[in-house]
């Protein structure tokens, strides 16, 4: 892809949203004074500050009426770093999500929390009972360090894991803003009650680093104009990449010595994966390896990659605002330079690392120093009650009977610990009660390994389906993969609605990102770990046509991969064109193809588990089922589910 460059910044105009930060008093108005308007929404330029306190103004399209105004409705985000939510936290969110919201959560890829359907009346007094209760929105959205993520594996015998944690709450603190704005205006200027800051933070924050620090503001780190765009940053540990370590601006990894005492810190720089579609002058990038700190350095060089994003980051171009633009342009020796600059020291020399995995540590598990701790995956990350799935139902019995934190992951899954191993049948049973799988074995792998993000009908950048869709399309790419004959296989699927990459789809093995309507641009060749960028296949594809795009890649694949080889390592060995002069060559199978329907069965300690029973179908009828499924919006398995109950019903 083309990675040009714009022209010199110096010759053009800041944007408009570096004129409304200016303007706000430090993230105080307008929002402060239209919070006390008795209106249904905040005027355009009000939604921009008001990210920085946590908030986006949606509009439900599933509800607008032509000649009436919008269904404006807010979605707030909680910003928890590390993932940690305490116990107090979680059950004051799912009381808010009947009170104020849409009766759900949503768990997002960066360990935060999202509730949605709040309006505008209703917003002060979600987040002053957020602040109440031992959580924050302030920065998780806006121009500003965003959560800080880390490994959420709660690994009490692993000194890594626990520094992992450590230094993500600290360097959260050190980057969060100091404007008393927030709490001014949803608090009333009362003072919030939160843990100890690190003295070490503290200190590190009021260094001035050779023009890190704006001396005379109210943000001496952010100053008047806070960051050019987001600043995403991450902690984690050698070989975890559960993080997606890759797609962050800043990335940081612990250096523990043999005894596993902290040394210092690796340096990752340079990631992003928002792009815009027919603009290749925007793209999604890798990370890059910068250098190596000792811990005693860590906040002083954290400071310093801040302000070279900060003084030197485009303000004109909110398109090429990110880091990993200013790391394009200039060379990592360039940037690495400047750092250098702020620092007041060189940056020591990277540290050898092992290849990095994903792991997503769903099931039971023991932490180490004798409790266990919980990994229960949640589709999409939509945190509900539906019908028998009672999801929310268990989570609060469970927390508010054992007084348990959680710790969100970035696949929008969850993990309960400080479990007393006495109490594990308790838990078991109230999930099993509450229709909740806690063995990962029983998860399809497909369903297992996808994100997608929220997109319509709330979010204003969507421009076509993603979490209400990709249900159907990976039980279409199961059928597909059983029709080929690759009945055990699966790979990573990422989904979303726009091109931003809310979901992170350009490091998936298959994304789809949506490009119009129905329509999505494909992407193919990322890994497994998530350690390589994918690359767009096709520009635009409609859903009804992905069986007829991925069955001759994954007949390839099925003939051509190599002993252990993935999805997606297949199709970056064997190259895109490759791909395609198979592809045009190719001509449908005409064997039988499969469908499977699931029952439940009894197992062991009353665990559901899904049996797998086969039934084929030729060709031509499949094409016929598959076809009224479309037409009807409706899946193959609901489809012929109806037609045999009603057909046995006619029998005597």
């Amino acid at each position: 892809m083309v990675k040009s460059a714009p022209p010199p910044t110096t010759s053009r105009k800041p944007s408009k949203v570096e004129g409304l930060k200016e303007k706000s008093n430090f993230l105080r108005e307008p929002v402060a004074t239209q919070i006390l308007e008795d209106t249904t929404h905040f005027t355009e330029d009000a939604v921009q500050i008001l990210k920085f306190h946590g908030s986006y103004q949606q509009d439900n399209r599933d509800n607008r009426v032509k000649g009436q105004e919008k269904d404006y409705q807010f979605m707030l985000r909680t910003k928890n770093p590390g993932g940690l939510v305490p116990p107090q936290l979680y059950l004051a969110l799912d009381k808010l999500a009947d009170e104020y919201g849409n009766h759900t959560l949503r768990v997002t890829t960066r360990q935060g929390f999202q509730m949605h359907g709040i309006l505008k009346k209703n917003l002060k007094a979600a987040i002053a009972t957020i602040i109440k209760n031992l959580g924050s929105t302030l920065g998780a959205c806006g121009d500003i360090n965003r959560n800080v993520m880390a490994p959420p594996a709660p690994f009490k015998n692993r000194a890594e894991y626990q520094y992992a944690w450590e230094y993500a709450q600290n360097i959260a603190d050190l980057l969060s803003p100091l404007t008393g704005a927030y709490y001014e205006i949803w608090l009333d200027g009362e003072k919030a009650i939160s843990a100890q800051e690190s003295p070490e933070v503290k200190a590190a924050r009021e260094r001035n680093g050779n023009g890190t620090i704006i001396h005379d503001t109210e943000e001496p780190l952010y100053g008047t104009y806070y960051m050019p765009r987001k600043f995403k940053v991450s902690v984690t540990v050698p070989g975890d990449n559960s993080i997606d370590l890759y797609s962050q601006d800043l990335t940081l990894v612990v250096i523990t010595d043999a005894q596993g005492n902290l040394e210092g810190f690796n340096i990752f720089a340079g990631g992003g994966l928002g792009r815009t579609h027919n603009k290749e002058e925007t793209f999604a990038r890798l990370a890059d390896p910068i250098g190596y700190v000792a811990k005693e350095d860590v906040y002083d060089a954290v400071k310093a990659i801040v302000a070279t994003q900060r003084d030197y980051g485009d303000r004109t171009d909110r398109r090429h605002a990110r880091l990993k633009y200013l790391i394009n342009d200039w060379g990592v020796d360039k940037f690495c330079a400047k750092v250098e600059e702020y620092f007041g020291k060189p940056l020591e020399p990277f540290k050898p690392l092992p290849e990095f995995k994903y792991d997503d540590f769903l099931g039971w598990h023991e932490q180490g120093d004798g409790k266990l701790f919980l990994g229960i995956s949640i589709e999409n990350g939509r945190v509900k009650d539906e019908g028998s799935f009672q999801l929310r139902t268990a989570l609060r019995e469970i927390v508010e009977q054992f007084n348990l934190p959680i710790r969100l992951t970035p696949h929008q899954n969850l993990i309960i610990y400080e479990i007393d191993p006495e109490n594990k049948q308790a838990i078991q049973e109230i999930l099993n009660r509450c229709g909740v799988v806690s063995d990962p074995t029983t998860i399809d792998p497909l369903i297992r390994y996808a994100m997608a993000c929220p997109a319509l009908p709330t979010c204003g950048l969507a421009i076509t389906e993603s979490e209400r869709a990709i249900p159907g399309i990976l039980e279409r790419i199961r059928v597909l993969l059983d029709k080929v004959g690759l009945q055990d296989e699966h790979f990573v699927v990422r989904m979303t609605g726009c091109p931003n990459g809310c979901a992170r789809p350009y490091m998936a093995e298959l994304g789809f990102v949506g490009s119009a309507p129905e329509t999505y641009q494909v992407w193919l060749g990322g890994s497994p770990n998530q350690t390589r960028l994918a690359q767009p296949y096709v520009e635009r594809l409609h859903h009804n046509d992905i069986e007829s795009l991925l069955e001759p890649i994954l007949v390839y694949f099925q003939k051509s991969r190599q002993p252990g080889e993935s999805f997606g390592d297949f199709c970056d060995r064997v190259s895109f064109g490759a791909i395609r002069e198979f592809a045009a060559q190719y001509q449908p199978q005409t064997t039988p193809v499969t469908i499977e329907a699931e029952t439940e069965t009894s197992q062991a300690a009353s665990r559901p588990r899904k049996a797998r029973y086969r039934v084929s179908l030729h060709d031509d009828l499949y094409a016929k089922l598959k076809s009224t499924a479309t037409s009807q919006g409706r899946s193959m398995t609901d489809l012929v589910r109806d037609a045999l109950e009603a057909y046995f019903q006619n029998q005597p």
